[in-house]
Formats: structure tokens, C-alpha cells, sequence
């Protein structure tokens, strides 16, 4: 899946990892679990995620399963090139609720050596590419797409239903307002909306 050591010692480039998926598919908790693991390795880790993201905890990024790791809440990505210096391993939280700036931040980490792990939503509720996920899935050296289980189907669930009738794009929610669902659910439940 992805290596944690180099096998060319004399050419100390880091990496970027993208764990994307729909909500409730274990992004966060596969992020926290490779973030501890470096921890454990005695590595210097910083975690960051979106000054927005408030659901569970202000300073920590928190699974659903009530998981979690301290993290640096940060306005802007820009925060994160700052904060970042001298670290070993870095991870990001809900990456797509960044600017764009993000992708360039991820590649100068890495060209500095360092792990950097990002974890996001690759689509909004709508079903179409969110934010900067694409470009960071396009430049990282590894990419993990992780599944729900739809709660309609049983299927292995990849879309991220919003029940509630809010268009705005950011809207942070939780089993009350989202649902992960499969392609045939998902496109039953979007044209079932069209049609109200």
C-alpha cells in the first residue's frame, strides 16, 4: 500500500498520501491510525485540520468511532507551510474544506523530506470533485480510496447523500444531515429529489 521507509537513503524526499473516500467510510480513523503509528516510531508528527471543522472538538481531530489524535486548528493552508518546519510527518484532516493553496503547501512539505498524510472527501454531496482533492490525489505518490457501507443497499458506498434541503457546498454534518450511499442509490435518491 505505501512504504514508511525510503530504500534510497541518499535522496531524502518525502511523500504525499491521500486517504479520500465518502463521509462515514474511515478516512479519519485511517488517518489517525497511521499518524499514531508514527508517534509510536518517536517521529515528529503535526496534525492540522480547517478552523471551521468544530463537530467534536476545537483542538482535536476526532473519528466518528470517537477516536482521535491533537491537532492545530489553521484558517488557511498557508498556516500549515509555518507550523509544519522540522516535523518528520505531517497530517491533514477534511482537506478538501482548504484552498487551493493546500496542494502547493503538500508538495513543498514533501520536497522537504517530509511524510505528509491528507485525508478528505474526493466528492461533494453533489457527486462532483471537491475542492483541491482532485490535484492532491493527482500529485500523491499514494492514494487510498476507502468505502462506506450505504445504509440504503448494503453495497459498498462511495457518495455522500445530503438529506437536508441546504445547497450551500460546506455544510458540516453528521448522520442527520448525510448518508453515505452506493451509485444506484445515490442516483435513485438524486432524481427522486429532482423531481419534488
Amino acid at each position: 500500500m505505501f512504504l514508511e521507509n525510503t530504500v534510497n537513503h541518499k535522496e531524502q524526499f518525502g511523500w504525499i498520501e491521500v486517504i479520500c473516500g465518502s463521509m462515514f467510510s474511515g478516512k479519519t480513523e485511517e488517518l489517525i491510525r497511521r499518524l499514531k503509528r508514527a508517534q509510536f516510531a518517536k517521529q515528529k508528527v503535526e496534525i492540522f485540520k480547517p478552523e471551521i471543522d468544530t463537530r467534536y472538538h476545537d483542538n482535536m481531530v476526532v473519528s466518528h468511532d470517537a477516536n482521535e489524535i491533537r491537532s492545530t486548528p489553521v484558517p488557511a493552508a498557508a498556516n500549515i507551510a509555518i507550523l509544519a518546519q522540522g516535523c518528520d510527518v505531517v497530517g491533514i484532516d477534511e482537506a478538501q474544506f482548504f484552498d487551493d493553496e493546500i496542494v502547493k503547501i503538500c508538495n513543498d512539505l514533501a520536497n522537504q523530506g517530509i511524510r505528509v498524510i491528507v485525508a478528505g472527501l474526493d466528492m461533494d454531496f453533489k457527486g462532483n470533485p471537491f475542492g483541491p482533492m482532485p490535484a492532491l490525489m493527482a500529485t500523491a505518490e499514494y492514494v487510498t480510496k476507502v468505502h462506506a457501507v450505504c445504509t440504503r443497499t448494503g453495497n459498498l458506498a462511495n457518495y455522500s447523500f445530503r438529506k437536508t434541503d441546504n445547497d450551500k457546498l460546506v455544510m458540516l454534518g453528521e448522520t442527520e444531515e448525510y448518508e453515505p450511499l452506493s451509485r444506484a442509490a445515490y442516483y435513485h435518491a438524486m432524481r427522486k429529489d429532482q423531481e419534488k
